[in-house]
């Protein structure tokens, strides 16, 4: 293995942030590692969570499903631990832990009473410097991940048809290809292929740090300068700049035929920007756009227009992932009536956004928007794992603190104005992808399946859209 542990600590201690807010106090160690603590003095418990900026749109070309592998393969053995030894030992002091990988992270995390801190400190920094992989862990894992893909996206056609639906939306930028890899890709993953992605990006420079709970800043700090603080650096980290999309300039089409669909539905998405550093106006617009097109279907634009006035869909939904490093997704979704076609339900779905692109959204909504919005933040922040999930996934796609502590004021004081704006800046079919998800056969209107089917598949949808956001171990 390349790093060395150093007998020696760091001699200059790591200084505060000047800003310490809502409970949180960060710090960044000599070795670049970022430390984020958020206290919560509610239950003597703790997360302990490391991410690293490392997600699949960060692996090499040819090597895709290779950051979801060394997620698997971070559960070997170390130079101190066999294999499985650490989450046997989370267990066994009363904890639990997993790991996940998406775009643009991966991040390992423990639950445990907090007096158990330092035992988790002492296991996750072991394996971020010292993992110890062998050929036969390499096929053994290898088997693991291609069918985790065959239970989880082989097996099931909305996840199969939104792979196709991201490889035709990026046409330049990695997020196109599936996080868990594609199949003839992830076959051929080597222990080569591993080590290398892990000597590069598993280095203290390239890692937040973040615990969460009942627990003294200064204690955390002391805690990290012991156990992570000694393992060096990455000097050959690579800037994080990957290729961009073109500018796109038509609309595309996909058509996805499987057997296994139960009912036949249509997806289309746009390519639109993410929450960026101290500019997140448009993608808290964007937030509000697609709760008023396609949140409650009792008060949404396309609920009340297609599934109540005019009855001709069972479902409808739009949806919006502001969390991304490079440009992300907003999507709109129909499960059409029986008898409606899904060319007349695209039609029926045109005529709304038209219709919205013209008026705009009407204040009593956004006023609603704004209290419901406002509970959300308030319900998210007062769970301190989704604290630390929140601050994790907003460090590791280059947001601040700062950052995600002005969200909630910055999503209280969007106006209709900037929605409409927003809107007519993503709603655009030159952006877009359109997919027919379908059976294959030849649609019969008068033998269409009813509602049953259709909560059915509108849940398949959506499931299949969340599958596609991370890949989680399975423990």
């Amino acid at each position: 293995m390349r790093r060395l542990m150093l007998a020696l600590p760091l001699l200059s201690l790591p200084l505060p942030a000047a800003a310490q807010t809502d409970n949180v106090t960060t710090y960044t160690l000599d070795n670049g590692l970022e430390v984020v603590v958020i206290e919560d003095h509610r239950a003597p418990v703790v997360n302990h969570m490391v991410w690293y900026k490392a997600g699949s749109a960060d692996e090499p070309v040819g090597q895709s499903g290779v950051a979801h592998f060394l997620e698997h393969l971070l559960f070997k053995a170390t130079d101190n631990l066999e294999s499985g030894e650490l989450s046997a030992t989370v267990a066994a002091n009363g904890g639990s832990d997993n790991a996940f990988t998406n775009y643009d992270a991966t991040a390992y995390y423990q639950r445990v009473a907090s007096d158990r801190l330092e035992l988790m400190m002492s296991m996750e920094s072991d394996r971020m410097n010292n993992l110890r992989l062998t050929p036969e862990d390499i096929e053994t894992e290898r088997e693991v991940i291609l069918e985790e893909r065959n239970q989880r996206t082989d097996s099931n056609p909305g996840a199969l048809a939104f792979e196709q639906i991201r490889a035709s939306q990026y046409l330049n930028h990695r997020y196109g290809v599936p996080i868990i890899g594609w199949r003839h890709e992830m076959e051929t993953l080597s222990l080569e292929d591993a080590l290398s992605f892990y000597d590069l990006y598993y280095s203290p420079n390239d890692a937040i740090l973040i615990v969460a709970g009942d627990v003294d800043p200064e204690n955390v700090l002391e805690l990290a300068e012991t156990y992570y603080g000694p393992i060096p650096s990455e000097p050959e980290l690579p800037e994080r700049i990957r290729s961009q999309e073109p500018p796109q300039t038509t609309p595309r089409r996909v058509y996805f035929d499987d057997e296994r669909v139960s009912q036949p539905y249509m997806v289309r998405s746009y390519l639109a920007p993410e929450r960026d550093p101290g500019d997140q106006e448009t993608a808290a617009a964007l937030v509000y756009l697609a709760e008023l097109l396609g949140g409650s279907p009792f008060t949404s634009e396309l609920g009340k227009a297609l599934q109540f006035d005019e009855q001709i869909a069972v479902y409808t939904g739009a949806g919006y992932d502001a969390l991304s490093l490079d440009d992300t997704t907003f999507t709109v979704s129909l499960l059409p009536s029986p008898g409606v076609t899904l060319e007349a339900g695209e039609a029926a779905v045109d005529e709304v956004i038209a219709e919205f692109l013209e008026t705009g959204p009407d204040e009593d909504d956004m006023e609603r928007l704004r209290t419901q919005l406002k509970a959300g933040e308030i319900y998210r922040r007062d769970n301190v794992q989704s604290l630390a999930n929140m601050y994790g996934s907003a460090l590791t796609t280059s947001l601040t603190v700062e950052d995600v502590q002005a969200w909630p004021q910055i999503l209280q004081e969007v106006t209709a104005d900037d929605v409409l704006a927003a809107a007519r800046e993503v709603l655009r079919p030159e952006g877009s992808v359109t997919a027919y998800i379908t059976d294959g056969s030849d649609p019969d209107p008068e033998e269409a399946e009813g509602t049953a089917a259709g909560a059915a598949t509108a849940a398949a949808m959506e499931q299949a859209e969340e599958a596609e956001q991370a890949e989680e171990v399975q423990q």
